[in-house]
């Protein structure tokens, strides 16, 4: 029994040793991006997560897709040197379905199940990163009701992608990395190996800027603006007008210059009453000696007994009753000394 156990110990170890060699031979491109997740064309899929540079927090996101029949799921993750999730939703929202957590100093193989009552198009997302500077590999594996993916849009893309990626570009061996370990897509060589158009003699000509000569100082001082001369306008003769029909008027009778042309006596009152009524100020109502009084009783006596049409605000302030009266008196009580506070009718 000891044997048996130890047996498969090493068969697990051997197959997480082999795991990096066996992705450098049958990993595909994996898909980073949600709109265009890989297709899963078999049961088993293997991936590696690179490391990042020190001091970046992010996490890699890797998408697949595949489909399922009613029934249950089964989705075995063997992964090493990885701390992440693995998430399942449906494809056509995004709905949840599955998610459980790996870490990089667990080597336990994890299975897990979704159980369906309808034929789905299934996304699985691994989101993970590795906690040191060696890359992060893990392994998928499929069961039950799982259908792979053979042919569709998703398919057509993928394999776009890869037929983009084997291509080098010219002049350049192998596939460019960034700092991060993202790959790095070069176009065609076609477009690569264009040469640039090289400029006529026509198109090189330089046109000379035009040297515009500096214009030379002089004393001038500024010309004022020729003003205009305007003549003054004649005023309309009132008083030979007036005269003329003073003489022509019946004695009692009231000339129509005499209305419409005020002497400037007249103007002169007009505008002294009219001086006065602006500056005379309005009068001040007196507050009615009528309705509700407020009285405030001390241990000395009645200190305030007046009208409630006289008071604007009856507040208590640090320990003291302060009456604010309409005509701007405030009067301060000690709130210890008062022996009743009333509003009567």
């Amino acid at each position: 029994m000891q044997i048996l156990v130890k047996t498969k110990t090493l068969v697990h170890a051997l197959g997480l040793a082999l795991l990096p060699f066996v992705l450098a031979g049958n990993a595909s491109a994996q898909s980073t991006d949600v709109a265009w997740p890989t297709p899963v064309r078999s049961n088993d899929v293997a991936a590696a997560i690179p490391a990042r540079d020190l001091g970046d927090p992010r996490v890699t996101d890797h998408f697949y897709a595949f489909s399922a029949t009613p029934g249950d799921v089964l989705i075995t993750v063997d992964s090493r040197n990885l701390n992440g999730d693995i998430d399942v939703f449906t494809l056509q929202g995004l709905r949840p379905l599955l998610k459980f957590t790996v870490y990089a100093g667990s080597s336990s193989l994890i299975t897990k199940s979704i159980y369906l009552r309808q034929p789905e198009d299934l996304l699985l997302r691994v989101e993970g990163r590795t906690p040191n500077d060696d890359e992060a590999v893990y392994r998928l594996r499929f069961g039950g009701s799982f259908l792979s993916i053979t042919s569709g849009p998703l398919v057509e893309h993928d394999d776009a992608v890869q037929a983009a990626m084997v291509e080098p570009a010219a002049g350049q061996k192998g596939r460019r990395v960034s700092s991060v370990g993202a790959r790095i897509y070069e176009p065609p060589a076609e477009v690569a190996a264009a040469p640039t158009p090289e400029p006529t003699p026509e198109e090189s000509t330089v046109t000379e800027p035009k040297v515009v000569p500096k214009p030379t100082a002089r004393n001038t001082r500024p010309r004022r603006p020729a003003s205009r001369k305007t003549t003054p306008t004649k005023a309309p003769k009132v008083e030979e007008s007036a005269k003329v029909e003073n003489e022509n008027k019946t004695p009692g009778e009231t000339s129509e210059t005499e209305v419409a042309a005020p002497t400037p006596a007249k103007r002169a009152t007009r505008r002294n009453r009219a001086a006065r009524a602006a500056a005379k100020p309005p009068p001040v109502q007196e507050p009615e000696d009528s309705g509700p009084k407020l009285v405030i009783e001390t241990d000395e006596g009645t200190l305030v007994d007046r009208y409630m049409s006289s008071v604007r605000r009856v507040t208590i302030e640090n320990g003291q009753v302060v009456v604010l009266g309409k005509d701007g008196k405030i009067q301060r009580i000690p709130l210890a000394s008062v022996v009743r506070m009333t509003i009567t009718p």
